[in-house]
């Protein structure tokens, strides 16, 4: 029995993560959730699980949720506000952790997950992508186990089990190519948020969902599969493949390629990082050699998705390119959402960013300060250019 809490636990991820812990109750055990500001999403969740703590963010929705946890009769202990999420890592003891909150503000909540050993069940990349090396570095200092819950990265992470990384000739991340894949490139100028938001396969938030459209989702990919793998980033091919069922491969160097397949289904990725090393039975996703009907692969066209080039630029260059590109898109993409750029402009933006920010052959290893900061910046270079 693992005592499991997840971060970001009203969100798409991470209710993916108790739907896992709710068909394998005799292997998973939550003890504490969090979130930012649903506070009655989290106390419905917190009473069917019987959890031990929440933690939420916003100070008025912590309010909320004591009063609701209150009404219902919940021995629960609400921890509220900015940092709460750290202090109910510190009252809860764990064995895996469930690191499903968006964005950079993860950063912190990811190291201190990995301080304090067990598995971190990372679904977070912009952790990765920022401090990648300082992350790892952490892990291995104080014994935590890193798991990614991406699907490209957890395939890829399964198939290397298969050879040494000294053996690897490329990784083939895969992608579906979004909601634009198919739609005339000079007709993107006038793409809505709406059809942006359209997805052709998975469920997931609106930052990610637009990512997938741009395929700057791929660019951080790029580089967060560089720091995990230890490979060098012209190892690195995307390959659009609309079907979602081989969720990435492997090619050593004697011409064997190993491909991770499943249906399109984030519960089999955080199950594996949950369970890791274990396999666990699970019935409630399933094969058919029915989807194996039709997989096509074919390579992206640069022109419709430019973003894959700065991911490319970024994991060669590390430093605090990587802080730079994730900030610059989160706020690129908030700024596309509510209507007041472009869905091309995206990419555009986040080029520029980089430009001045990170200009290409500058960067080095960066301390947390100098990531954090870089981020403050990017967000503001972005907003304003």
């Amino acid at each position: 029995m693992r005592r499991v809490i997840i971060l970001g636990s009203t969100g798409s991820v991470g209710a993916n993560a108790l739907d896992v812990a709710r068909s394998l109750p005799d292997r998973f055990r939550v003890v504490g959730l969090s979130a930012n500001t649903s506070a009655a999403a989290i106390v419905r969740q917190a009473a069917e699980f019987r959890v031990e703590a929440i933690a939420v963010e916003d100070a008025t929705a912590a309010g909320e949720a004591e009063t609701l946890a209150r009404a219902q009769g919940l021995k629960l202990r609400v921890f509220a506000g900015a940092g709460a999420a750290l202090a109910l890592m510190d009252a809860i003891d764990s064995d895996v952790l469930v690191q499903s909150t968006v964005g950079a503000a993860a950063l912190r909540t990811t190291l201190a997950a990995l301080e304090r050993g067990g598995i971190c069940a990372l679904a977070n990349k912009e952790s990765l992508v920022m401090a990648g090396p300082l992350l790892l570095a952490t892990a291995k200092r104080c014994g935590a186990t890193l798991v990614p819950v991406d699907s490209e990265h957890s395939a890829i992470y399964q198939c290397l089990r298969s050879g040494r990384a000294d053996e690897v000739e490329r990784i083939l991340l895969t992608t579906s190519g979004g909601a634009f894949r198919d739609r005339p490139i000079e007709e993107l100028a006038h793409a809505t948020p709406a059809e942006a938001l359209r997805h052709p396969t998975w469920k997931m938030g609106p930052r990610i969902t637009v990512d997938s459209a741009t395929m700057m989702n791929k660019a951080l990919e790029i580089a967060e599969a560089v720091v995990l793998f230890d490979v060098p980033p012209e190892k690195i091919r995307v390959v659009l493949h609309p079907q979602s069922v081989v969720h990435s491969m492997v090619e050593f160097r004697d011409g064997s390629v190993m491909a991770q397949m499943s249906r399109p289904d984030m519960r089999l990725p955080i199950l594996f990082a949950m369970a890791y090393p274990d396999r666990p039975r699970y019935e409630a996703v399933r094969f058919s050699i029915a989807d194996f009907g039709t997989l096509t692969f074919r390579d992206p066209d640069p022109r419709r998705y430019p973003a894959l080039e700065l991911g490319h630029r970024v994991a060669r260059d590390r430093g605090v390119a990587g802080a730079v590109l994730n900030a610059a898109d989160e706020a690129a993409v908030e700024a596309f959402l509510a209507g007041r750029i472009r869905f091309p402009e995206i990419a555009e933006r986040v080029r520029r960013t980089l430009d001045r920010l990170a200009p290409a052959g500058t960067a080095r290893e960066a301390t947390l300060d100098e990531i954090l900061a870089a981020d403050r910046r990017a967000r503001t270079e972005a907003t304003d250019c």
